[in-house]
């Protein structure tokens, strides 16, 4: 029964974190699609995310790895470490399994994203890393 708890708990997490960032304005995940993968323990979500003008989507990690492309607007990105970088609509990025990372709608309009997660399966998706460092 550990490991059920455990998977609740993680579930449970991951819907608080996904519900406070849209608690918060401006942050909306729609999920799209979720299968699993030919590799044992994996799973691949899609799902469309509209972030605001002016809002950010906090601080967070993945149990895998995310590929992203800018649909709609402009976004900034920034990971754990690193200066910010702004996407337009068209353009793609990649975040690494675990790397702590945040975006913001630095625009007028709402930005959005398609992304793609292919994570371990039975983890939360989106964890908060509230330690992670600015620069």
């Amino acid at each position: 029964m550990k490991f059920g708890s455990a998977i609740a708990a993680a579930l449970i997490a991951s819907s608080t974190l996904a519900a406070t960032m849209q608690a918060q304005g401006g942050v909306k995940r729609t999920d799209l699609q979720r299968h699993d993968l030919s590799i044992e323990g994996r799973e691949t979500v899609q799902a469309r995310i509209d972030i605001a003008p002016g809002a950010t989507a906090p601080w967070h990690r993945h149990p895998g790895e995310e590929v992203i492309y800018v649909i709609e607007g402009t976004l900034e990105y920034q990971f754990e470490g690193r200066v910010p970088a702004t996407y337009k609509a068209g353009e793609v990025l990649f975040v690494p399994a675990g790397v702590a990372h945040k975006a913001h709608n630095p625009g007028t309009t709402n930005g959005a994203e398609l992304a793609t997660y292919i994570v371990e399966k039975g983890k939360p998706l989106v964890m908060p890393a509230p330690e992670a460092d600015e620069r």
